[in-house]
């Protein structure tokens, strides 16, 4: 059976907060193998928003989350596949950021140590009814089992605003930063290259970008990188000499039309909303009155100018908060 992998990412465009870029895994039956599993598991799974359909919302982040409709639909379909598979017995520890990270991203725990504002003390979930998720996830589970698809690693990179500035002056391009959390997903997804199951990664397009060769060769460096199709609405490689069949395929708008596209985005969308909470509550408690902010250009400016007097005077580097582009 294939393995089919989604990878996306959120914060990719504002000046304050981390870079999010997810991977998301599942083995699917062949005739799934095109990766719309919307219609497989439309018993547990939706794609419009109903307030009154307590059955997962997912797709394209920006469809299931807006400032305006909350963190409802988001959370509980990305902890009811993620976190919650599993219901907890009711006396146990109450899950946090921190917790959540360690499963989803154990890699990040240095770099976000290092940020002033985190702590990951973060209860989740932060706003849905954990009986709601819980229900939610054993019908889902429940219903993959049943259809035979069974979820892999969910794997997600977090870059914060020194490394990124880092890597946007190693490498001259904001560009390279989606390239290099990219590549760091790809080789955990395939390490280690002890099965026989064919993997097919599905990729959003980074921007208007159609040739991804060289990027991919560094990623799959052991295999043979070959293009089969460069081209607007498609970019499709095939990596030869790995002990499995590996293809990747870079599409425009990958998070509506693959389910593990729209659960990545979903994931890493989540995940900076959860990140950005904890550096929102920090700077309120160092900058009484100072109103949230999403970290988007703009808002961003505002938001800076306000707290930059106490950036100051706690010592803190203008340039590990703000990112460079």
């Amino acid at each position: 059976m294939p393995w089919l992998i989604g990878i996306d990412e959120a914060g990719y465009g504002p000046n304050l907060g981390p870079l999010v870029m997810t991977a998301v895994a599942c083995r699917v039956p062949e005739e799934l193998a095109g990766g719309n599993l919307w219609k497989a598991l439309r018993p547990a799974v939706r794609r419009k928003a109903k307030a009154d359909d307590d059955r997962f919302f997912i797709d394209d982040s920006k469809r299931v989350f807006s400032q305006t409709q909350g963190l409802h639909e988001l959370e509980q379909a990305v902890l009811g596949t993620v976190k919650y598979n599993v219901p907890e017995p009711a006396d146990a520890a109450v899950p946090t950021l921190a917790s959540l990270l360690r499963d989803l991203s154990p890699a990040s725990e240095t770099e976000l140590g290092a940020e002033p504002w985190y702590d990951g003390t973060t209860a989740l979930p932060l706003e849905s009814p954990v009986e709601r998720i819980r229900r939610g996830a054993e019908r889902f589970h429940g219903l993959c089992r049943k259809r035979e698809i069974t979820w892999g690693i969910v794997r997600s990179v977090v870059i914060c605003a020194p490394r990124f500035n880092e890597m946007v002056d190693r490498w001259g391009s904001k560009g390279a930063v989606l390239g290099l959390a990219m590549t760091e997903l790809m080789r955990a997804c395939l390490e280690p290259d002890d099965g026989a199951e064919p993997v097919s990664f599905v990729i959003d397009k980074h921007g208007g970008r159609n040739q991804y060769s060289a990027l991919l060769q560094h990623a799959l460096e052991e295999s043979m990188v070959l293009a089969r199709e460069e081209t607007a609405n498609r970019s499709h490689y095939e990596a030869v000499g790995l002990k499995r069949n590996v293809t990747v395929t870079f599409t425009p708008r990958a998070d509506s039309h693959n389910f593990c596209v729209a659960l990545a985005s979903m994931v890493s969308k989540y995940l900076r909303e959860a990140l950005m909470h904890e550096f929102n509550r920090f700077w309120q408690q160092k900058v009484p009155g100072v109103k949230p902010t999403a970290g988007y250009p703009g808002d961003a400016q505002r938001f800076f100018d306000e707290i930059r007097p106490t950036v100051a005077r706690l010592g803190i580097s203008e340039a590990s908060l703000w990112r460079q582009r």
